[in-house]
């Protein structure tokens, strides 16, 4: 476990911070350190093999770095931890970089997990999607850069291997074939039209040719051909011809012809504009299965290199990694290798060796690099022209940048939500929109709704919870703005900008009117307004942000209803049902058989529940 060294705490601000006291106590032995502003916020986290001339280095008089100066100089506070080994430093350091989020360190956001193939561990295994948590009973290849290229992987697995694609629930209650079978995308394990032991075949060359064994599977389909013929078994033997020729389809893709591994990432950095990208391939089982962008936050005047080390650290420390990740820049990477290695439990090569086909690789990776981050770039550059021109369209204040927008979405009064989405730093800000289920109000009161929604947000920002908006947008009319206004004031947050968004005649795009609180007439910009554009996007990304909340809830609700009607199921057996199944959705998806399994539903009262569920 790591140890907690003693830390002084200065309390004069820089520049008449004095270091020297600190660096002279410092020990020479890996850990991590920690930078403190006046404000006693941490604005740097970083790990060293040695934190006694890792730190010293920041107090030097020359520092090359304008980004170094600048955190230097606002330094009032040090902490420092050691640990075991600089290995473990790295660890600690990742987990802080997370939790934190300092001013002064390369922030790589990327919420969304990969998604992969599952080949199912059932008696007649299932090939699927699959995002999330894994099951040892499962295999699971990938993982891939794009949903699409699964989806894509699995179309060709179905049309070579045909193997089923039908959930459980499904699978367990056919009487007949369905139109995949019908169509030559599966063999119907489900109805016996294929043996276990020719099924389990299928599932094995499925499962090399994920491995990138192609040739070994194209043999052994080549030896079942022949026999078959052989035994003037023609109709069948053509079924294997027919798999042969698209498997022969595909193998003009490109191979890493002198990778060591089947599996390996390619990685690099560019910089344009004062602007970084990180670019990632993915190589699987011996072929490209594409590439994914990165654009970190915190990285003004970072060089690529460092922007690169943190994307490392931060990256693969959580998520499976390959045997070989080739890199576009010479890095400091025997600690993270030795974790990673550790962390995964196969060796992890790192290298910036650019021979052979790698070059190929490298080159590929950084074009992909370039186009992404002039798109992204020319898109910053849109949003910052339609922010501008909305703050003109609407007389606000040249610091206006953070927008919120509300909006009630429901079903005659039923299930009603809330939704807040967020526009700040030219962008939607995903992480922070936020959902709000509203109860004890009159079904359809759409007033009370918002203020409901309202209250329970910005109570929150008054009291120092959250960042106070520069404008707050609500979709609707003069009613709803008279409540959001009434609520500003109760809240204290009466200077915020309000106005509502009203939908124009036949609720045309284009048409929006815009409302103002101490304006008799309401405002209708040009179909072709930059700013409207902005308005547009931010009001349809709470319209959908709201309608998927309720919809969701609607649904759950009605299941939750469905299972309470059905005779025979309690209190007790439904919360046996959905503690079993992991909540509704899971009992939805159950087999009548699997539902037998649970303590207290009897095989009739399993057949029952299916049905009426279905």
């Amino acid at each position: 476990m790591p140890d907690s060294s003693s830390t002084n705490k200065p309390g004069s601000n820089n520049p008449g911070f004095d270091a020297k006291p600190i660096l002279k106590g410092l020990p020479n032995l890996p850990g991590i350190y920690r930078m403190f502003n006046a404000a006693g916020e941490v604005i740097y986290v970083g790990k060293a093999k040695d934190i006694k001339k890792r730190v010293s280095s920041y107090f030097q008089k020359n520092l090359p770095s304008p980004r170094t100066r600048m955190m230097v100089s606002q330094i009032v506070q040090i902490e420092t931890t050691v640990t075991r080994s600089e290995a473990e430093a790295l660890l600690l350091e990742n987990n802080l970089i997370k939790s934190l989020m300092p001013r002064y360190n390369v922030l790589f956001r990327d919420d969304k997990s990969y998604p992969y193939i599952l080949i199912s561990g059932d008696q007649f295994p299932r090939l699927a999607f699959h995002r999330g948590s894994q099951h040892k009973s499962n295999l699971y290849f990938g993982p891939f850069a794009a949903s699409s290229a699964v989806r894509e992987s699995i179309q060709l697995l179905q049309k070579v291997f045909r193997l089923r694609t039908c959930e459980n629930s499904v699978f367990s209650n056919r009487s007949r074939p369905c139109l995949q079978y019908q169509i030559a995308r599966c063999t119907a394990p489900c109805v016996g039209f294929i043996d276990k032991e020719d099924y389990q075949r299928d599932v094995q060359h499925a499962v090399m040719f994920l491995q990138g064994k192609e040739q070994q599977v194209m043999h052994e389909l080549s030896t079942r051909m022949t026999g078959l013929a052989d035994r003037q078994e023609y109709e069948l033997a053509g079924v294997y011809r027919d798999r042969m020729q698209s498997l022969r389809t595909v193998q003009t893709r490109q191979f890493v012809s002198d990778f060591r591994h089947d599996d390996a990432d390619v990685v690099v950095c560019i910089s344009e504009r004062g602007s970084l990208c990180v670019n990632l391939v993915m190589v699987r089982g011996g072929r490209h299965v594409g590439d994914r962008s990165f654009f970190p936050k915190n990285a003004e005047g970072c060089d690529p290199a460092s922007a690169l080390q943190s994307f490392l650290e931060q990256h693969y420390l959580s998520r499976p990694t390959p045997p070989l990740i080739i890199v576009g820049e010479v890095l400091e990477h025997e600690a993270l290798q030795q974790l990673l290695t550790e962390q995964s439990g196969h060796k992890v090569q790192i290298s910036a060796y650019t021979g052979g086909d790698r070059r190929v690789w490298l080159k590929m990776a950084q074009t992909n690099a370039k186009l992404a981050l002039s798109q992204h770039l020319a898109k910053k550059a849109s949003q910052e022209l339609r922010l501008d021109a909305l703050r003109e369209a609407l007389n606000l204040s040249e610091t206006a940048n953070r927008i919120e927008c509300f909006d009630i979405s429901h079903t005659m009064g039923e299930a009603t939500v809330a939704s807040c989405v967020v526009f700040d730093k030219g962008n939607m800000q995903n992480s922070e929109y936020r959902r709000y289920n509203i109860t004890g109000i009159t079904p359809g009161d759409d007033y009370a709704a918002m203020r409901s929604a309202l209250t329970r947000r910005y109570t929150k920002i008054a009291a120092g919870e959250g960042k106070v908006p520069d404008v707050i947008f609500i979709d609707g009319g003069k009613g709803q703005l008279g409540v959001a206004v009434e609520v500003m004031h109760e809240v204290g947050l009466a200077d915020v900008v309000l106005m509502g968004i009203a939908k124009g005649e036949e609720r045309k795009p284009g048409l929006e009117q815009l409302i103002f609180p101490d304006r008799e007439h309401a405002l209708q910009l040009p179909k072709d307004h930059a700013g409207l554009h902005l308005l547009q996007q931010i009001r349809d990304e709470a319209h959908r942000f709201a309608i998927t909340g309720h919809r969701g809830r609607r649904d759950k609700a009605r299941i939750q209803s469905s299972l309470q009607e059905i005779s025979g199921v309690g209190a007790k057996r439904r919360q046996k049902l959905l503690t079993r199944f992991g909540g509704l959705s899971g009992v939805v998806q159950a087999s009548a058989e699997e539902l037998a399994q649970v303590e207290g539903i009897s095989k009739t009262l399993a057949e029952k529940i299916y049905q009426e569920l279905h």
